[in-house]
C-alpha cells in the first residue's frame, strides 16, 4: 500500500534530517527550521491514517506535500550558504523529491475516488 511506504519513506527522511540538524553548528533559527518542516511530513502523513473521512486525509497530505516543498527550499538555502555541503544535500533532496511525487499522486488518487 502505498500509504505504508510514505510512512517509512518520510519517517526515514525525518531521521536523517534530525542527524543533520544535530551536526551543524550555529545557525539555530535556520537548522530548527529544516527539522521542523522535515518532520512535519512524516507527522502529517502519519495523522492522515487517522482522517475524519476523504476530505480531511486529503487535506493532511497536501499539508505535508506543502512541507516537503518549504524542506526542499531550507536545503537549497543550505547548500547556497555553504552550511550544507552540495553532495549531502543531493541525496536528501531527492528522498525529499521521492516523497513529494508519492504524496502528488496519492493526493491525486484520493480526490479522484472522493466522488466515487
Amino acid at each position: 500500500m502505498a500509504e505504508s511506504k510514505l510512512r517509512a519513506l518520510s519517517t526515514d527522511f525525518a531521521v536523517k534530517i534530525i542527524k543533520l540538524c544535530e551536526s551543524i553548528k550555529g545557525h539555530y533559527s535556520l537548522v530548527n527550521q529544516l527539522e521542523r518542516a522535515a518532520t512535519s511530513i512524516g507527522a502529517n502523513v502519519h495523522e492522515a491514517n487517522y482522517a475524519h473521512g476523504k476530505s480531511d486525509f486529503i487535506a493532511k497530505l497536501q499539508i505535508a506535500l506543502k512541507e516537503c516543498y518549504e524542506t526542499e527550499y531550507w536545503l537549497e538555502l543550505f547548500v547556497k550558504s555553504d552550511i550544507l555541503d552540495r553532495e549531502v544535500a543531493v541525496g536528501l533532496y531527492n528522498q525529499c523529491g521521492t516523497i513529494r511525487r508519492i504524496l502528488i499522486a496519492s493526493i491525486n488518487t484520493a480526490k479522484e475516488n472522493k466522488d466515487k
